[in-house]
């Protein structure tokens, strides 16, 4: 893969849900200390299973888990890069067939139309809480996914 990163992105933006949603974010931690605890009492207190009680608290906070870290987004001539805390995913737009918007954000298919496989082949791209990015992110993929 090319690694033209010393060069400035086309289009940029951070998205971090927690703090652009405050009221969301307390509703959402609120609903997660209750799951703990419908949790707790069915694998502790009426299974005495703790291992299942772990189990579950892990699996759900591995699926809310992007919802609590920022995330920068970097789109550059010919890849795009997303920085999580930890993890960097850079691909090239060739990955990709197409892509479609909803209210929150974007998702990079790798096939031609939409598929039930994009939440687990595709590339999922949240707006900001202005999305000022929206009309020009979409300008550039569709000149991007177009010409290819």
């Amino acid at each position: 893969m090319s690694n033209d990163n010393t060069n400035k992105p086309i289009i940029e933006w951070n998205s971090f849900p927690f703090m652009d949603f405050p009221r969301k974010s307390i509703l959402l931690v609120i609903f997660l200390f209750f799951m703990g605890y419908i949790l707790w009492n069915i694998a502790v207190v009426n299974w005495e299973q703790p291992l299942y009680y772990v189990l579950g608290v892990l699996i759900l906070f591995i699926g809310v888990a992007p919802y609590f870290v920022s995330t920068k987004y970097e789109f550059y001539e010919h890849h795009l890069l997303i920085r999580y805390p930890i993890v960097k995913v850079e691909k090239k737009y060739t990955d990709y067939g197409s892509f479609y918007v909803d209210k929150k954000g974007l998702m990079l298919s790798t096939f031609k139309q939409v598929s039930r496989l994009d939440a687990f082949r595709g590339q999922s791209i949240r707006f900001s809480k202005d999305q000022s990015e929206r009309e020009a992110i979409i300008a550039f993929l569709s000149e991007k996914l177009i010409k290819l």
